[in-house]
């Protein structure tokens, strides 16, 4: 038998030639012989594992170096056997894994509909052999590679030699191989070779659970059932309605929230001591990891990442990141991840070409490449990249009890001609620009989070108006649970940064959003989008001197809280950082000593607790009894006054002065006679406000109609400002 081709590893059936085999294949000789591959060894001798006694000693096999075989003329049976290897003056006991070709066979077994099997059954899985009657820990590594001619695994076990461990190849397309005694934390990869036999960079394992940084991208062995998880409480509370609840998301880049005092990012553990009781005492009731899923590249942001399945090993070890999110449960903090399904990086080690072949992205550039992020697209239409996706997803859910994912750049994979010129984009079947198998992913994606999951929640980035993204799939919806409110933001921003003298013909982009607020569940995004690449941060996108520009902050961030939608926000935001948010140094916290940052900060802090404090702000944001324009119209004054009801009644009012003048004696319509407080003013000093008088004595309300209601109060409007205003209990 000519062998020569693990020299040169080529073998991709590695168990009909090595282990156990019959001496001839005719099987007219019924004599067993024991062959191994093991091309640094200069002596084999093989052992019965269940007697520790001698099989004797292998002859090398002339012609082909590294081959050696021991006839057993006699022998009928296979046993169980270690072999004694020596290599140059070491010796070392070695199981050989060739020996365990069942559990190489069988190891992976698919249903189309459970995409959880796949980060079940590939990457490298932590399991026990039965070895001569006893238990034998070892780890089977499993990977989808159907173009290739053979695959191998390369890494610590083998000195990255790419001859030393040749998979099996399975009818489906997945390699597989077993190899007893492999430890957690060790590093691996996938050695592929095209289907013409050229040899790809080395590939780090899709399906890996954790994964070493540069330069060698190494993929390493991972115990998902080390960690012993503390937040039962949180994970079995009783399902509440989360669209009738407050939720107000401080939006986190793990990399530049702080660093240390070597400008190093802070690690998982020195998070949960920092992050968590910031969040706690802000009022936060979530935290928006911008993604953590293993990336090459610091500068995407995460946004470029190649380890959908992986926590990034920049902060620490997987068992630390769960042990953040679980201190976030304990302490009553929700965790979001952004996920990005859309495109991926073409670095060497990744997914382009796994295989030699486009396995994960579209073939064709007009489909498969990104202009705008010159990345690839993952081909939504294949079996196989459909299940890869859905089961990265439902992986974080699952082993890391991550409350939700927000889909990064859902509009790029909506739409086939998303940022493409005429002639640069491929029609659907119909002729349209609609993406049908993207489609239809969202649709699979979440109908298995919320059957799986129903605590869990999805929430979409989707700038454009396609219909139904936060609506049931049965009735033709994407079926995500919220939509990111761009239309909002966009209009919102344009507006507030325009010099106030200018607002009144700008009125519209105020108010336009209630036209549609009820076609979405809409979050509002204020997020780290707005604070880059040249647009300023929000404090300086406002006009004015330096006291105006955060009195205008003040009294936007208010309005956004009182608008129907959940709320979510930026690190930095909170207390005005001035310059644009940089992913390579700490937020500026050094401005918290001056009035104006700590007074920024001071009016976050209430916003968030008199929002979580008051069921008109949130218990109906996606029902039109919950929201009603009082004045809407005076665009004249940039004056917008409305009120927030709850489910019982209550109501919480709210008027923005958007000029710097002060509005006396200002005629506000409530619908209850009785005494009035209020219970918000973002012009206090408190906030670095000036303080105007606002009420000269208690706020009764007159029986006097206004704004459509019964009776109205009549108060000092303060410049630049939001006030809230309810009735006194």
């Amino acid at each position: 038998m000519n062998l020569t081709f693990f020299a040169e590893a080529r073998c991709r059936q590695p168990f009909s030639v090595l282990g156990w085999q019959l001496m001839q294949p005719d099987n007219k000789n019924k004599g067993l012989v024991l062959r191994c591959y093991l091309p640094h060894a200069s002596e084999v001798e093989a052992f019965d594992a269940k007697t520790d006694k001698s099989l004797g000693q292998l002859a090398a096999v002339i012609g082909c170096p590294g081959v050696f075989e021991l006839a057993q003329p006699r022998k009928r049976k296979a046993v169980p056997y270690y072999f004694q290897v020596k290599q140059g003056q070491h010796q070392y006991r070695l199981v050989d894994p060739y020996q365990f070709s069942d559990q190489a066979y069988y190891a992976v077994h698919f249903v189309h509909s459970q995409p959880e099997n796949l980060y079940r059954q590939l990457g490298a899985q932590l399991i026990t052999l039965d070895f001569a009657g006893k238990s034998l820990p070892a780890t089977r590594f499993a990977v989808y590679a159907p173009d290739a001619s053979t695959v191998s695994l390369v890494g610590d076990m083998n000195h990255w030699d790419g001859r030393c461990h040749p998979m099996e190849r399975t009818e489906c397309g997945h390699w597989v191989l077993v190899i007893p005694e492999i430890a957690t934390g060790t590093r691996y990869k996938f050695e592929v070779k095209n289907k013409h036999g050229d040899l790809l960079p080395h590939k780090a394992d899709p399906l890996a659970f954790y994964a070493e940084q540069y330069p060698s991208h190494a993929s390493l062995v991972y115990d998902h059932a080390a960690y012993q998880w503390q937040d039962q409480n949180w994970t079995t509370r009783k399902a509440g309605n989360v669209y009738q609840s407050a939720m107000s998301i401080y939006e986190v880049h793990p990399g530049s929230w702080r660093r240390d005092s070597d400008n190093a990012p802070l690690s998982y553990q020195a998070l949960a001591a920092q992050l968590i009781p910031y969040v706690l005492e802000m009022g936060y009731t979530h935290i928006e990891l911008m993604p953590i899923m293993e990336h090459p590249f610091d500068g995407s942001w995460g946004y470029q990442p190649l380890g959908l399945f992986a926590p990034t090993s920049r902060f620490g070890h997987p068992d630390d990141f769960k042990a953040f999110v679980d201190a976030c449960h304990q302490a009553g903090i929700g965790v979001i991840l952004d996920w990005v399904p859309a495109h991926f990086p073409e670095d060497g080690h990744g997914l382009a070409r796994f295989d030699g072949s486009c396995l994960y992205e579209y073939e064709d550039p007009r489909r498969g490449w990104h202009p705008d992020w010159n990345s690839c697209i993952y081909d939504f239409g294949k079996d196989y990249v459909r299940q890869f996706l859905v089961a990265s997803a439902l992986y974080w859910l699952e082993h890391f009890h991550i409350d939700g994912i927000r889909v990064d750049a859902v509009a790029s994979m909506l739409y086939w001609d998303y940022s493409r010129n005429a002639g640069e984009w491929v029609p659907n079947i119909d002729g349209g620009n609609h993406n049908y198998e993207a489609i239809s992913l969202f649709q699979w994606l979440n109908r298995e989070v919320y059957s799986k999951f129903p605590l869990a929640m999805t929430i979409a980035e989707e700038s454009t108006s396609f219909p139904q993204v936060s609506r049931p799939t049965d009735s033709g919806g994407l079926g995500f649970g919220f939509k990111w409110n761009m239309g909002w933001m966009n209009d919102s921003l344009r507006y507030i940064s325009k010099d106030p003298a200018y607002r009144q013909y700008h009125h519209g982009d105020l108010t336009f959003s209630m036209v549609y607020a009820y076609n979405e569940n809409f979050i509002l995004p204020l997020s780290h989008d707005e604070v880059v690449h040249g647009k300023g941060s929000l404090l300086e996108k406002m006009p004015g001197d330096e006291w105006q520009k955060a009195a205008n902050m003040r009294a936007f961030l208010a309005f956004m809280f009182a608008h129907p939608g959940k709320k979510m926000n930026f690190m930095g935001i909170e207390f005005a950082q001035a310059r644009e948010w940089s992913h390579s140094q700490s937020l500026d916290w050094h401005l918290l000593s001056f009035d104006k940052h700590r007074g920024m900060q001071q009016l976050f802090r209430d916003l968030n607790h008199t929002y979580r404090g008051h069921t008109p702000l949130y218990q109906l944001d996606y029902d039109t009894a919950g929201f009603g324009w009082l004045d809407h119209q005076d665009a004249a004054h940039s004056n917008v006054s409305l009120f927030r009801q709850d489910a019982a009644g209550e109501r919480v009012y709210v008027v923005s002065n958007f000029t710097p003048i002060p509005r006396n004696d200002f005629c506000l319509g409530v619908a209850q006679a009785g005494e009035y407080e209020i219970i918000l003013n973002t012009d206090s000093e408190h906030y670095w406000g000036s303080n105007y008088p606002v009420q000269q004595a208690p706020l009764l309300a007159l029986e006097q109609a206004m704004h459509g209601q019964a009776c109205r109060i009549v108060l000092n409007l303060p410049p630049l400002s939001t006030l809230y205003i309810r009735q006194k209990i």
